[in-house]
């Protein structure tokens, strides 16, 4: 394996377990820690998910500069495709939302639960599973 695809392959696996690893355990579970209010965990969890947000768009810049760089087969360049465009839905479309309701939230007032939350959800495993298969997909190359 060349050094772009292992990078690409560095990369990818260590942007999926991020993902993971915030997503899916850190924002669950500090809701349930002692004395976290939801305030708290919503101003935690927006400066965690603006540095994830960073770094997954620094490794998706990282990954589409290889691709384009390296002849690359159209399903790999397909389920990074997939990943990137989700994380751009998520960027664009979905944490504004997110960010009006915690900025209510964080201003005192009752805001109601926002399904934004559920898309996002529903986003990081569309994005989870396209980075797990690009992943495996680039070992096979």
């Amino acid at each position: 394996m060349s050094t772009g695809p292992a990078i690409a392959v560095a990369v990818t696996f260590v942007w999926l377990g991020m993902v993971v690893a915030i997503s899916f355990v850190e924002a669950p579970l500090k809701f349930r820690a002692p004395s976290v209010t939801l305030q708290v965990g919503l101003g935690i969890g927006r400066l965690v998910f603006r540095a994830l947000n960073t770094v997954e768009v620094g490794f998706a810049l990282v990954i589409l500069a290889i691709v384009a760089a390296v002849p690359t087969p159209a399903r790999i360049a397909v389920t990074f495709s997939v990943a990137m465009a989700t994380l751009a839905i998520q960027l664009i479309a979905v944490r504004p939302r997110l960010t009006r309701r915690s900025d209510q939230v964080l201003a005192g007032l009752d805001a109601p639960r926002s399904r934004a939350h559920y898309a996002y959800v529903g986003l990081e495993v569309v994005k989870t599973a396209a980075l797990l298969a690009a992943g495996i997909l680039l070992l096979t190359v």
